[in-house]
């Protein structure tokens, strides 16, 4: 079965991924380079979470400075 978690630029994936780390540190998240199968689907969903929330209410801002 293939994975559809893919960047949809290329380009970006290497600041996607610095991103994951920056908001995995923030919430205490153990999160490291290659398998993470340790870790709780709590945990992984938390990053996954906050990077939503925080890439939104980034975006909120763009849009009310238009």
């Amino acid at each position: 079965m293939s994975s559809k978690n893919r960047v949809e630029v290329p380009e970006a994936k290497a600041a996607m991924d610095k991103f994951k780390f920056e908001v995995a540190s923030e919430l205490g998240v153990p999160l490291t380079q290659g398998y993470n199968g340790d870790l709780t689907a709590r945990q992984n969903g938390s990053v996954g979470g906050m990077m939503v929330k925080k890439m939104i209410a980034e975006q909120e801002k763009k849009m009310a400075g238009q």
